[in-house]
Parts: structure tokens; C-alpha cells; sequence
């Protein structure tokens, strides 16, 4: 290929419109309504034809058509009443400048592989970057000084296509990035901004893409410049592609490269929050920077941990990132040498002994600060999950938390809803959403007015799916008759059931399809018929996900179903969108515990769509018994088919036996049972689980105490990092000579309340300080394989009774019930929580 040079040509905008450019490059205009018929009233159809891409709106559209809408009086009043808004937005002050003035300029970095802002720019491929893209959009909202950080690909996430088999097939766009809502980032003296990485010797060149977000904006990482090797510049080719050294490449490319492009555009954050741990390289690159200011590799460690945050979203450990020793060592080699350190220095960074692989979530978990998982669900199996390395803590000490997700409510909520909300919920509704008390406007909105909006948008998803099917047949070449059949296909008056997401087999996408006699009689009932709609895409190397769609395809064609189950090809935001406002029921089946969270589910609700769902994921926090239906039980099942048994029996009865009752009791047209079920569901749901609630968490217990503590261990040129660094060496050195030598009770099998148990411990602690240590008393119910939630208690340091011999006495009083209780020794610091140093001792039998 010859070299060339890239131009984009676009009409000239008339002055009275000459902002329209200005919001074409901002994703501002994706959660407002007023900013998307900024451009669609210009011209629908082309809208439609880009994709809702403002950028490439912009570079086909016709000039007449902008030199007409310059002269549209309603459409200069749209454009001022616009412009107004996005000026006020930018310039308004926000929750984090009021609640936290002295850190307005302590920037926060949010590493992601993907993020979903919107359907103009595909890349992402599920849940971890449309939370990502919600993320993103929640700080700029609260006006936090954030930037995201993550990878430009060149072919995004692949187009579905479903063929005439009922197959699969994935397609990879090739995106034009000057047809994108993103700017190059240049030097000041315009020639392109790039950073390097080493690659196995290569120095593979990286080009960096600004994406402007409200407020924040989000830095796009791209090596397809002239100036790599073709298999270099494909490195940000595909999300979530090729083999192990392709993706360990990638995660290079996005640790150690995003730290580099932001220390080149003089961005250096306060707190650094790592986003599932395809980003935890930001971890080594950042310590290899201390060590080049002869900070010591352990103290540069503990300047690294200070300031990290990271969110893990795997219930499995089979999710993990994991690499070869082999594979790291020929990565990482000249770094290594630069930062003075032997390999086995790096490779204990993140060494997963049980697997015997590097495991990119360890790197991440051991060099964080705070460490969440999404859901609280989710935050106790990863808790269970990360036992291993934890093993002297008990399991609720595990330093994993949780944050539980939510969404964008103004990205997913219908305009129509939108509409109905400000007019009875106030016209400045949207800056209330975590307010439980605006939400029970929702009570005051008639019924009838709730159910007419609520059919719309049924019929809007309707044209919808009909559209794409028999867009799909025509692709597929089928006969003539099975695409008019189509226009039968639905009806806004019958139940429709709605499942969408990604096809993994822990989500059971096949499970309704169990029991084939009970299906047919549900969707064929005369009087009280139901009908389903299924969308999502397989990871083009997952076949047993890939064998799920060709399942469904299967049963949608077979005559008793056919019309009845509809699979939609190409699951993307746009039809996302469609569906979660469109359809009645939001179906969510995983095998409990194996959905970390789920959004899914709360972008329906927000539309007043019911969830019939496993308590899984966020479901078990939102089901007040009120607002949808729970499937199975929170029972632990150890026989994977048993479960799905026993679920699919429950799904089956929550179907005829309330939901579709429910729904066709109908009185003036509608359900008043079903309408009062879809206001619970919006004033439960829509308060507590939107991103603006979870941004605001993550701000208030990670990023601010994470800044905080970063600029506390390197203060005095990093004198409390070398101080907790120089404590845990000693520490590990000597706690093999701490042990109990006595522990006396003054507990009975049997004891009155309100009696005191007295507890004498004697320790030796060799060459450690008492004041290095705490001893505690742990009580806590017993339940079968030891106690659970537990109370610790202080020990008081009563005397020395001989030489690094001490006692330490205590009393406990338990309330009521079967208690157990025990004494224990572990290493104490003000500079670092307990769970960093793990080495606790517990007393043996007394």
C-alpha cells in the first residue's frame, strides 16, 4: 500500500447553525432528546442511514438541507434551546465541586478494554463496556475530573449475522476514524501526539484519539500508524481477538501504553481505577517509573497500591486473564532489567500458584487499594472466589467489597417517558434520580396515561423487529411468503417476553425451551397467548455459545413456534434500546451465583418493563416482592442439572401462574394489577440502581480516600510507602516466631445471658513489637465449617511475663443463641489496612 494523507471534507455550516460541528464531537447529544432531534430533524432518513453518527451525518448531508434548516424558524428555536442546554450543562457547578472543592483537580483514570457510549461507535461488545460508557457518562454528570483510558479498534466488536441454518457468522467492520465522534490528540506544535511500547525488542508505535464525554473525556489508544508492522498496527484491530500473545499484546499496549500517553499529555492522576484486570500492566509501568527515580521496587509497590482502585466483574476464576511464564518472560524482559530487579521479582507480582500462570486479576487484587466487586452478591463470591490468597483471613475479612452497578437512566429511558416524567415528576426530574422521594411522583401519573406510553413504545419495538427479520430473510434469500409473513409476527395486545444479552451457557438462554409441551401451550394459548423475543451474540470462539443461537433458531422455525419465538440478528445498543423499552417482560435466567451483575434487567425496569428473573446478579438488592418475579431460590446447588430442573419448574410456574394472569386481567383496556406492578418497578429501581448513585459510591469510598492516601505515601519523598514497605518485610520476616502459648477461658457450654466470658492469651512474639501487632477476640454464629458474621474485639495488653512473652486479657459478653469464639494475633499498622499483610494466627483448641 502507498502512503497518503487523510482529509475530511464536509459542507460549510451557515453561521446562524455554525455550533452543529462543536456537538457532532461531543456524546453529550446521545442522552438528551433535544440533542438528538438537533440533528435528526435535518434529515431523518440519513440519520438513519449513519447510524445516528453525528460526525458522518455531518460529512453526507446536503447543504441545502443545512442552509434550509438555518432558515427554519422551529428549527432555530430547537437549535438555541440546545445550545443553551449543553452551555448550561458545561458551565453549571456540579456535586463533586460543591461536596469536594479541594480535589477538583486531582484527576481520576479509568482504564477499560471497551466502552459503550453509543451505537455510532462500536467498541464494545457487552456489559463490561456499556457500564463503562454509563460510567463515563454518571462523572461527567457530577462533574468529576475524569478521563477514561482505553483502545481504538479498527474493526470494533463484529457484526451478527444469523444465516439461513441458523448459524452465526461474524463480520468485522472496518471503521473509518475520521468518520468517528474523536479528535487526534496532537503535540502543541500539531504533528500527532504518540507514545511507544517495548513488544519482544519491537518498538511498537501508538497514536492516541480524544473522545469528548459532557465534561470528561475518554483517550482512545490506537498502533495503526504507517510506522508499525502490519501485525503491530492490527494490535488494536479486533476487541477481544487472536491468541494468548495478541491479547497479552493488547493488555501491554493498554496498561503500560495508557500510563505513558497520559504522562505525554501531562495528566497525572490522583486515583487510578483499573476496570477488570485487562488493564493491570498500568500497575508494573507505573512502578518501573519509580524505580527510575531510584525509588526501591518494594516502595515503589506500595506508592503504586495507594492509589489503585479495581473492580473485578468475573464470578469464575475461569475468567481471568492468564498467561505463560514463558510468554511474560519474553515480554517483559528489558523491563525487568530497566527497573534492576530479577524476572521472579515481576512474575510474584501476580503468580497464580494453583494454576501456575501469571493471572492479570492477582496483579490488579494485590496492588489495590480497594478491590469491589459489582454486586453484593457478586462481592461474596469473589470474596469465596479469592480464598486462596487469603487464607489466614477469615472469609467476610476478604478485602473485597462491593458497588453495585446501575445505568445511564437518561441514555436508556424512552424520550416518550422522558416526556411523561417531566410532566409530572417536574421538568428538572433527570438531576433528582437518586432520590426516592422524586420517584413517588410516579404514583400521580394516571394509569391510563402509564399504559398508553407503555403500548407505544410495544409498538415502536414491534416495527422494529419486524423490520430487522425480514431484513434478514431478504439477506438470506428466503422465499417471498416468509418475509411478508413477518408483518403477522407480534401484536401489541399479547404478552412478549424479551431476552437479550450475550449468549453464555451460564446464562441458560435455552432454558424456557426445557420443557417443550408447556411452551407451546403458553404461546399458543387462544385466549392468553405469549410471545418471546431473543437477541444476543457468541464470542466468535465460543461454540457452545455459538450452538445456543442455532438452538433457538431451531425451535423459532419449528411450526408451533414459528412467529411465536423470534430471534433477532445483531444485538447492539440500538436494539437494546428497542427491546428493554419496547418488549413486556425482561426474562434473565443465570445459574445463580454466576451473573457478577447484570444491567440489563435494570435498563427494562427504568421503562417500567418487569423482570422475571433468577435472584442473581442485582436482582436479589432490587425484588422487594413487589416489583417483579423471582425464578428458583437462593438455595447453593452442587449439581448443575438438578438446578436447571428445579429453575425451570419455577420459571414455568411464575408464568401461568401469575404473570400471565396478571397481565390479561384487563379492565377499560389495561391491567391495573400490571400498571401498579410497572410503578413499583420504576420507584424501586430507578433511585438506587442508576450510575449516578454508583459513581458518586466509587467517589465517596474509593476515589477521594485513594487520592488522599496516594499523596499521603508520597509526601516526603515517599516516606510512608518506604515506611509500610520496610514494616511488611519485617513483619514477614519474624512472624514465624509468633505463637500462642496459652489461652484461658472462663466460658461454659452452657451460660445465662448477659454472663461475661473473661479471656487470658499469652503470646510470644520473638522479635516483634507489641506495638506491631493486635490481638482481638472473633465471635461470631456457628454454622458448618466455622463462624459467620463475625464481631472482632480488642485484647488489652496486660503485662511482659518474660522475655517476648506477653499476656493480654479480654471480656467478652455474646448476645443469645449458639455463638463460637476464639482469640487471635495479627500484624497492626496506621499506614495500611490489615488485610494487605494477611498473617493473622488463631489460637489453637483451649
Amino acid at each position: 500500500m502507498f502512503p497518503f494523507r487523510t482529509v475530511s471534507v464536509t459542507p460549510k455550516l451557515p453561521e446562524a447553525i455554525g455550533r452543529l460541528r462543536e456537538l457532532a464531537y461531543d456524546f453529550w447529544f446521545s442522552w438528551n432528546m433535544a440533542g438528538i432531534e438537533f440533528f435528526r430533524s435535518i434529515n431523518q432518513d440519513l440519520w438513519r442511514e449513519v447510524q445516528h453518527n453525528p460526525v458522518k451525518f455531518l460529512m453526507h448531508v446536503q447543504e441545502k438541507d443545512l442552509v434550509m434548516a438555518s432558515q427554519d424558524e422551529d428549527y432555530l428555536i430547537l437549535y438555541k434551546r440546545v445550545i443553551d442546554l449543553y452551555d448550561r450543562y458545561l458551565t453549571q457547578e456540579t456535586w463533586f465541586s460543591r461536596k469536594y472543592p479541594d480535589h477538583c483537580k486531582d484527576v481520576i483514570a479509568y482504564f477499560s478494554a471497551e466502552f459503550g457510549l453509543h451505537e455510532s461507535h462500536p467498541i464494545y461488545s457487552g456489559g463490561l463496556g456499556l457500564l463503562a460508557g454509563d460510567h463515563c457518562k454518571s462523572a461527567s454528570d457530577l462533574g468529576l475530573p475524569f478521563i477514561g483510558v482505553g483502545l481504538l479498534y479498527k474493526q470494533g466488536y463484529f457484526h451478527q449475522r444469523i444465516n439461513s441454518e441458523g448459524r452465526q457468522e461474524a463480520e468485522y467492520p472496518h471503521l473509518n476514524f475520521y468518520e468517528l465522534p474523536i479528535t487526534p490528540v496532537n503535540n502543541p506544535d500539531g504533528s500527532r501526539l504518540e507514545v511507544t511500547v517495548d513488544l519482544q525488542g519491537r518498538t511498537v508505535f501508538i497514536q492516541v484519539w480524544k473522545v469528548k464525554v459532557g465534561r470528561i473525556a475518554v483517550y482512545l489508544l490506537d498502533t495503526d500508524t504507517p510506522k508499525n508492522s502490519i501485525p503491530d498496527r492490527n494490535l488494536t484491530g479486533q476487541l477481544y481477538g487472536g491468541d494468548r500473545a495478541y491479547r497479552l499484546s493488547q493488555e501491554i499496549v493498554l496498561g503500560v501504553g495508557g500510563v505513558r500517553a497520559l504522562r505525554a499529555m501531562s495528566i497525572n492522576p490522583g486515583a487510578w481505577h483499573i476496570n477488570e484486570g485487562h488493564a493491570a500492566f498500568l500497575i508494573v509501568e507505573r512502578i518501573r517509573e519509580l524505580t527510575r527515580y531510584m525509588v526501591s521496587f518494594d516502595t515503589a509497590r506500595e506508592v503504586v497500591r495507594s492509589s489503585t482502585v479495581f473492580t473485578t466483574h468475573t464470578p469464575v476464576p475461569a475468567g481471568h486473564d492468564l498467561f505463560d511464564e514463558e510468554l511474560i518472560a519474553s515480554y517483559f524482559g528489558n523491563m525487568v532489567a530497566e527497573m534492576g530487579i530479577d524476572f521472579r521479582a515481576l512474575k510474584d507480582l501476580a503468580w497464580d500458584g494453583e494454576r501456575q500462570k501469571f493471572n492479570m486479576t492477582l496483579l490488579a487484587l494485590r496492588h489495590s487499594f480497594m478491590s469491589n466487586g459489582v454486586s453484593r452478591l457478586h462481592g461474596k463470591v469473589a470474596r469465596e472466589m479469592f480464598r486462596p490468597c487469603y487464607s489466614r483471613l477469615h472469609p467476610e475479612e476478604i478485602p473485597v467489597t462491593s458497588v453495585t452497578n446501575g445505568v445511564h437512566v437518561e441514555t436508556w429511558l424512552a424520550a416518550e417517558l422522558k416526556e411523561l416524567f417531566s410532566r409530572y415528576l417536574g421538568k428538572r426530574w433527570f438531576e433528582q434520580i437518586a432520590q426516592p422521594e422524586m420517584w413517588a411522583g410516579v404514583d400521580d401519573i394516571p394509569d391510563q396515561e402509564l399504559w398508553r406510553v407503555r403500548r407505544l413504545l410495544k409498538e415502536k419495538m414491534i416495527l422494529f423487529a419486524r423490520t430487522s427479520l425480514k431484513q434478514q430473510r431478504r439477506r438470506n434469500r428466503e422465499p417471498l411468503q416468509h418475509i411478508i409473513e413477518v408483518d403477522d409476527y407480534l401484536d401489541p395486545d399479547i404478552l412478549t417476553i424479551g431476552f437479550a444479552r450475550r449468549f453464555a451457557t451460564y446464562k441458560r438462554a435455552c432454558l424456557l425451551f426445557s420443557n417443550l409441551a408447556r411452551l407451546e401451550q403458553l404461546v399458543n394459548n387462544s385466549e392468553r397467548p405469549v410471545r418471546l423475543v431473543f437477541a444476543g451474540k457468541a464470542h466468535p470462539a465460543d461454540s457452545a455459545g455459538q450452538d445456543l443461537i442455532k438452538k433457538i433458531y431451531d425451535f423459532s422455525m419449528r411450526p408451533e413456534l414459528r412467529g411465536k419465538v423470534l430471534l433477532l440478528e445483531n444485538y447492539d445498543i440500538h436494539m437494546a434500546r428497542h427491546l428493554v423499552q419496547g418488549v413486556d417482560i425482561w426474562l434473565n435466567t443465570p445459574r445463580r451465583p454466576m451473573e457478577a451483575s447484570g444491567t440489563s434487567g435494570i435498563k427494562a425496569a427504568v421503562n417500567g418493563l418487569i423482570n422475571v428473573s433468577t435472584l442473581d446478579g442485582w436482582w436479589p438488592e432490587a425484588y422487594n416482592g413487589s416489583n417483579g418475579f423471582a425464578v428458583g431460590s437462593e438455595s447453593a446447588y452442587e449439581d448443575d442439572e438438578i438446578q436447571d430442573r428445579d429453575d425451570c419448574y419455577s420459571l414455568y410456574s411464575v408464568l401461568e401462574e401469575k404473570v400471565v394472569p396478571m397481565y390479561y386481567r384487563k379492565t377499560e383496556g389495561f391491567s391495573p394489577e400490571w400498571v401498579r406492578l410497572m410503578k413499583e418497578t420504576i420507584k424501586s429501581v430507578a433511585p438506587v440502581f442508576n450510575t449516578g448513585r454508583m459513581v458518586a459510591e466509587y467517589t465517596e469510598r474509593f476515589y477521594i480516600p485513594a487520592i488522599k492516601r496516594g499523596k499521603n505515601f508520597t509526601d516526603n519523598n515517599n516516606y510512608l510507602a518506604g515506611h509500610a514497605s520496610n514494616f511488611k518485610k519485617l513483619i514477614l520476616d519474624y512472624w514465624d516466631q509468633v505463637s500462642f502459648v496459652s489461652v484461658e477461658s472462663s466460658g461454659r457450654p452452657k451460660m445465662n445471658a448477659g454472663e461475661t466470658i473473661e479471656l487470658n492469651a499469652v503470646l510470644s512474639l520473638g522479635l516483634i513489637y507489641t506495638r506491631s501487632v493486635a490481638v482481638e477476640m472473633v465471635y461470631g454464629e456457628v454454622v458448618e465449617g466455622g463462624l459467620k458474621n463475625i464481631t472482632v474485639l480488642p485484647m488489652t495488653l496486660e503485662s511482659e511475663i518474660a522475655e517476648n512473652i506477653y499476656r493480654y486479657t479480654g471480656r467478652l459478653t455474646m448476645p443469645q443463641g449458639a455463638f463460637g469464639y476464639t482469640v487471635r494475633v495479627r500484624p497492626d499498622s496506621r499506614d495500611f489496612p490489615y488485610q494487605e499483610l494477611p498473617l493473622i494466627t488463631w489460637a489453637p483448641v483451649f
